[in-house]
Parts: C-alpha cells; sequence; structure tokens
C-alpha cells in the first residue's frame, strides 16, 4: 500500500448543535480517507460552535470574519492562516459564506490554496427565487412559488398558491403556514435572521427525500446518495434518516449534474406525492450535514471531493449500502476556559 499523502484542509461548519453545520461529518470522512493523512484546521464564526473543541477531529481552530463582512475581509484573515497553517484545499460548508469563497478562487488559487466549488452561475441560478424557472428550464418538477419582500405581497401570492404554503428564508429555515398572520409571523422572524427576500412556495403534501451528490464540473456524477428522513426536528432537520434503493433519485440528481455541469458537493430536497412524482423544492449547494451517511454507505464523498480539488483522478462511485441508518445524538464536552479565552482573545487556539 502506498504512504498517505499528507495536507493540510480547511473546514467550516463546525457548529454542530440542534441545527448542524455539516463541517463535523465532512471532517469525519475525511479522517477515513484512505488516500490522505490529513490534519484539519477548523474556521470558525462563533466561539462556541462545539466543531472547535473537539480535539480528535480539528487540530487547530481560528475565529473568522462572518459572511456579512464581504470577501475582503475573509481574504486578510484567509491569508494570516495560510501563512501559518499552509493549507491545501478549504472546504466551505455554509450556504451563505459560499459567494465569497466563489469571488475569491482566484486568490486563493494563486495563493496554493484548492477549493471545488459551483460556479457563480451555477450558484445563483439554482437560488430559491430562481427554482421555478430552473424547473422549467431542466425538465424538473417544482412547486410554484413566489418572492416576496413586503408583507403586503401576502394576500396576492397566497391566492394563487393556497393555504397550507412554505415560508422559506432566503438561505435556511423553512415554516408551514396555515393562514396570512402565520405567514406574516414567519415573514418578520425569517427577515430578522437572513435578510429578504421571503419565499412563499405551493405547499406539496407527501413524503420528503433527500440526495447527497458530487459532480465533476464536467457533467459526470461523482457520488449520489439517496436518502429518507426518519426523524425530523422542530427545524425541519434530519436526526435520523435511511438510505433507499431508489433509481429515479439517482438519475434525477445526474441529470441536474449532466444538464448544468454542476461543480462540486450538491443536496437536492425532494417531495414524493401520493402519485410517486417527485417534486424538487430546494437545492443546496454544498454538503449536507448527513453526509457521514453517504461515507457509511460506502461513498467518501469528502474525500472525492479533495481528489476533485487537487486536480488527481477520481473514478464515480457504482454501488453504495441500501438500508444504512444513521441517528444523531447530542453529547457534553468538557472543555477548559483558557480554549475559549483564547479563541475571544486571540481568535484562535
Amino acid at each position: 500500500m502506498l504512504p498517505k499523502q499528507k495536507i493540510t484542509i480547511g473546514v467550516t461548519g463546525l457548529n454542530n448543535i440542534d441545527s448542524p453545520g455539516p463541517g463535523i461529518p465532512v471532517i469525519r470522512g475525511l479522517k477515513e480517507s484512505d488516500v490522505f493523512e490529513i490534519r484539519i484546521v477548523g474556521l470558525a464564526y462563533e466561539t462556541l460552535e462545539p466543531g472547535i473543541y473537539m480535539r480528535d477531529l480539528v487540530d487547530k481552530a481560528y475565529i473568522i470574519p462572518y459572511p456579512s463582512g464581504g470577501k475582503d475581509a475573509l481574504l486578510e484573515r484567509l491569508v494570516y492562516i495560510h501563512q501559518i497553517e499552509k493549507i491545501d484545499v478549504i472546504i466551505p460548508n455554509f450556504d451563505a459564506e459560499l459567494y465569497s469563497f466563489i469571488k475569491l478562487e482566484p486568490e486563493l488559487k494563486a495563493m496554493g490554496i484548492a477549493v471545488f466549488l459551483p460556479t457563480l452561475e451555477q450558484f445563483e441560478e439554482r437560488h430559491k427565487t430562481n427554482l421555478p424557472e430552473y424547473g422549467k428550464k431542466y425538465g424538473i418538477n417544482v412547486p410554484e412559488s413566489f418572492e416576496i419582500t413586503n408583507v403586503s405581497q401576502v394576500e396576492k401570492a397566497a391566492e394563487k398558491l393556497k393555504f397550507p404554503l412554505m415560508v422559506k428564508g432566503k438561505y435556511y429555515d423553512a415554516y408551514i403556514a396555515a393562514a396570512p398572520e402565520q405567514v406574516s409571523y414567519y415573514f418578520s422572524k425569517l427577515a430578522a435572521k437572513w435578510g429578504l427576500p421571503i419565499i412563499l412556495q405551493k405547499f406539496v403534501k407527501g413524503t420528503e427525500v433527500n440526495v447527497i451528490a458530487l459532480g465533476d464540473g464536467k457533467g459526470n456524477t461523482i457520488a449520489a446518495v439517496p436518502m429518507r428522513k426518519q426523524y425530523i426536528t422542530d427545524k425541519g432537520k434530519a436526526w435520523g434518516g435511511i438510505t433507499l434503493d431508489d433509481e429515479r433519485m439517482v438519475n434525477l440528481a445526474k441529470h441536474i449534474i449532466k444538464q448544468t455541469k454542476w461543480r462540486g458537493g450538491m443536496e437536492l430536497e425532494l417531495v414524493r406525492d401520493a402519485k410517486n412524482e417527485f417534486y424538487l423544492i430546494e437545492i443546496n449547494p454544498r454538503i449536507p450535514a448527513w453526509v457521514y451517511l453517504a461515507v457509511g454507505a460506502g461513498q467518501n464523498i469528502p474525500e472525492a471531493l479533495v481528489k476533485l480539488a487537487l486536480g488527481m483522478p477520481v473514478e464515480p462511485y457504482a454501488n453504495y449500502d441500501v438500508g444504512k441508518m444513521f441517528i444523531r445524538y447530542s453529547f457534553d464536552m468538557i472543555v477548559d476556559l483558557k480554549e475559549f479565552e483564547a479563541l475571544t482573545t486571540k481568535g484562535e487556539y
């Protein structure tokens, strides 16, 4: 067996809480790589992101500026971190930060840092606000939706969509509303958290299913694993799920990747209705938090993404294990105050 290649990878999304980021599951997949010996640099936005303190997974942690601070502030911080850590690859895991990382790709490449992300066109095209047009363009069932910027627009949109309907934030969070008053409440809540616009989407009754996939940027699907949520939290997050034997779901992912030449990880959020028709309700343009299920089912998507980022040859996964389940759990970590103080005062530990 060839010796493993030593590399350093920066990973965001370390908020492993009730609405977990993908960072820790991504790192777990990377640590199981057969090809790489990986040192992980955690890139966090908050000093209380649990992943920072998981020393068996995260070797060094730094605080980075919020996405709202813009790409220049992010680049300045990454230059400082890179001077110390010599990062080979960065895997961003939040929708809100992707715009800056996509825009900074040339600068990062010049520094010797690789990323493997969708193009700006791909990122913008699949936005929630653009999803109906996306469906028409690529021949995919998408529920009717409206983009609103004021609660006064609710009544007109609701007349067409009918109740109940979905109220969705610009980046995250979605709620089912059964009356105009609920829409107004969720509108204010989501606008305060994520900004405008807010998306109202026709509610499709059925079973929620998801596909995690990885595209090589040339139209080829490197990995695709379908899953059904077994347990859903009050935030709508999967707390348990099971891999499915569903060729139609896999083929839908392959169709989208082939048509768009998608570059990087993605998650398709689907609803299967009573007529066994699939409706695409969202495309997340990055690796989702349940990625470790795909790893456990035989498709190490984080490892494959790193290979693509480094320009290494990658063979598409042909199979995955059906009937593999994931079940999330929480536990209490004990950490020293000095770690928290170092992150708070110096921005690193």
